[in-house]
């Protein structure tokens, strides 16, 4: 009787091992059917970010810093890099934390984000943030507690890291405005004692206005948040390989300090159809 059930026992082990190897080999081929269908990932970020990244007017494709960041990263792994203009920001995170998209280029990192959304490490560049006042109208300035009482305003969505946020849901007016443009507009009516914008991006607006010299920054204002390239969850592209290439890419790249020579590259990209302007009082300044 004793003996009977022993071949039993060593058939089912069997059976149960030929059936886990089998699942295995399934599952592997599954993970390289993913892996193989991305040969090409999807692109998109922030249409309206220079010298970050923005789509140039006339044109379908998005460009700058992020951009040329990522597409250096992949450039040995074989991995095609498809860019696509969703016409906003807001669209943008949409279309990725659905998984429409694949990657998103150039995002600060919030805990919902996190939720949906997988970041590359290192990140693009550290992006500092700063506060632009009206020439001439700065005042004392030593931390955020001195801008309380004043009228601010920042770019609907825009993420200054989780300290100043939350600072200044607590304590500080601060609108919520359509775009950069219009805050700074505003500021130079004004309507506004300060405008909080990412510096690059302050200065790039500044630039296409005309309005440089009607601008300063509050001394000691730098809010420094790293901006970075994020995986969807939902895409099926987001694979270890994938994750693994655009990893390595951008620690060669940091080490190479690439993004601060490229920041040069798109920042004078971005100005040079501005530089034969007018003056920049003949600049209108209302909306």
């Amino acid at each position: 009787m004793f003996k009977s059930a022993a071949p039993r026992i060593t058939c089912l082990s069997s059976v149960i091992h030929a059936c886990a190897l089998a699942a295995l080999l399934a599952s592997g081929l599954a993970q390289a059917a993913v892996e193989n269908s991305c040969e090409r990932i999807v692109v998109t970020g922030n249409p309206d970010y220079p010298p970050l990244i923005w789509a140039p007017e006339g044109d379908e494709k998005l460009t700058g810093v992020a951009v040329e960041m990522l597409q250096l990263a992949l450039e040995d792994s074989g991995i095609a890099v498809e860019l696509l203009d969703l016409g906003s920001r807001e669209k943008a995170l949409e279309a990725v934390e659905a998984g429409q998209v694949d990657v998103m280029a150039g995002v600060f990192l919030s805990r919902e984000r996190l939720r949906s959304l997988d970041f590359v490490y290192p990140p693009i560049m550290d992006v500092p943030s700063v506060f632009f006042v009206r020439r001439g109208a700065a005042f004392p300035y030593s931390g955020w507690q001195d801008l309380q009482g004043k009228r601010g305003a920042a770019q609907q969505g825009s993420r200054f890291g989780l300290s100043f946020d939350t600072y200044a849901a607590d304590h500080l007016q601060l609108q919520r405005l359509s775009s950069g443009e219009s805050a700074l507009r505003k500021l130079l009516k004004g309507q506004l004692d300060y405008v909080v914008l990412e510096r690059y991006q302050g200065l790039a607006l500044a630039q296409q206005l005309g309005v440089d010299a009607q601008l300063d920054t509050l001394e000691g204002s730098f809010i420094n948040a790293p901006l970075y390239l994020a995986i969807s969850h939902n895409s099926v592209c987001n694979s270890p390989a994938l994750r693994s290439a655009l990893a390595l890419g951008m620690q060669e790249l940091a080490q190479r300090n690439q993004a601060s020579r490229l920041l040069d590259k798109y920042r004078q990209l971005w100005a040079a159809p501005f530089q034969p302007t007018v003056e920049a009082a003949e600049i209108p300044v209302t909306e």
